[in-house]
């Protein structure tokens, strides 16, 4: 377990030490989900569902010398049937939660927020969190949302943030420390993200998002490093202790994302939130490390969600301010979707 970085490793660690979870993927006929779910079968963390094309998947396996439960394979013809098959799984008990495999993300969103079949839990916004470990950096670092909602508004925003919240508490931060990202750190008329980021902070304040400290607007290196903060006078619990950092869309947060990781050496593991299950969503070109994280933080995810006696559903008018529908502002290829999941 040594390959895994330490503040990740933590949580894989927690997730072995608690019953293997199930996990349904979604055409799994890609050599790393293969190693990664090899790995996590002898680590005591899963028991893996392979749903995709027996012949591909068998074929791969015994290449890398995994012999492998027959009964594991759940023969798929198309990534759309693999992927309602997986939905159609979890919704049935068969499987604890998904994990994309070789397919496109639009493919797997689309069973995922069918209106009549999808996963989709009742006033909740989907949103995405990496979670990145970054060499020499004292925490894991959260970016939000980088790979679902493209363009959030405030409201939009808000939910997001409270998913992430409440993602860290699962995770054991008690009150994580939320920056809310702009490209300065002073409320400016011009720049939607500030002013954004001031109400955020105020709606924190009044109770409208709980469990975290929420400041903003910061810029990305106010936020990270506390020397920077104190350059430039900025008096902050969140400057420079940032757990969480909201970005103000899925460009920038993509970015930020994958400069951590293919610059800063960072391992950034992936996972959808505020549906009635994990979705370990990570990119076809990530490495075994973030697979095996990701797949720790769903397994967290699931155990929590058995022993939680609280609410799973946030009250109604929590997060609210100016409401803007899902379809303007996640993903073209899902749209049609969440459009139809919204009817």
């Amino acid at each position: 377990m040594s390959a895994y970085p330490q503040k990740l490793q933590h949580l894989i660690e927690r997730a072995c030490d608690l019953d293997p979870v199930q996990v349904a993927v979604v055409d799994a006929a890609q050599s790393v989900v293969l190693e990664t779910l090899r790995d996590a079968v002898t680590l005591g963390l899963v028991e893996p569902r392979l749903v995709g094309e027996p012949d591909a998947i068998l074929a791969l396996c015994r290449n890398m010398g995994w012999a492998i439960d027959p009964a594991w394979i759940i023969p798929s013809a198309s990534d759309v049937e693999a992927a309602a098959r997986t939905v159609a799984m979890v919704r049935g008990g068969e499987a604890d939660f998904l994990m994309k495999g070789n397919l496109h993300t639009d493919v797997l969103l689309r069973a995922v927020l069918d209106k009549d079949s999808g996963l989709r839990l009742p006033g909740r916004r989907v949103s995405h969190l990496f979670l990145v470990d970054v060499p020499g950096h004292d925490r894991l670092i959260g970016i939000t949302d980088a790979a679902i909602n493209i363009e959030p508004d405030l409201s939009a925003k808000a939910e997001i943030c409270q998913n992430a919240i409440d993602l860290f508490h699962i995770l054991g931060i008690a009150e994580p420390n939320v920056a809310v990202l702009s490209a300065v750190e002073t409320v400016a008329s011009g720049i939607v993200s500030s002013l954004d980021a001031a109400c955020l902070t105020m709606m924190a304040r009044r109770g409208q998002l709980t469990g975290a400290q929420v400041d903003g607007p910061l810029a990305f290196d106010n936020a990270i490093s506390a020397l920077a903060a104190k350059e430039k006078g900025i008096q902050s619990d969140v400057a420079g202790h940032a757990d969480i950092l909201l970005v103000p869309d899925l460009v920038s947060g993509n970015i930020l994302a994958k400069a951590l990781e293919y610059l800063g050496r960072g391992v950034a593991a992936g996972v959808a939130v505020g549906l009635s299950v994990p979705v370990v969503l990570t990119s076809r070109a990530d490495p075994a490390s973030a697979r095996m994280a990701s797949l720790a933080i769903a397994a967290l995810m699931h155990h929590h969600s058995k022993s939680a006696t609280a609410p799973q559903n946030p009250p109604e008018g929590s997060v609210a301010a100016a409401p803007q529908p899902e379809h303007s502002c996640c993903p073209p290829s899902a749209t049609a979707a969440i459009r139809e999941a919204a009817e």
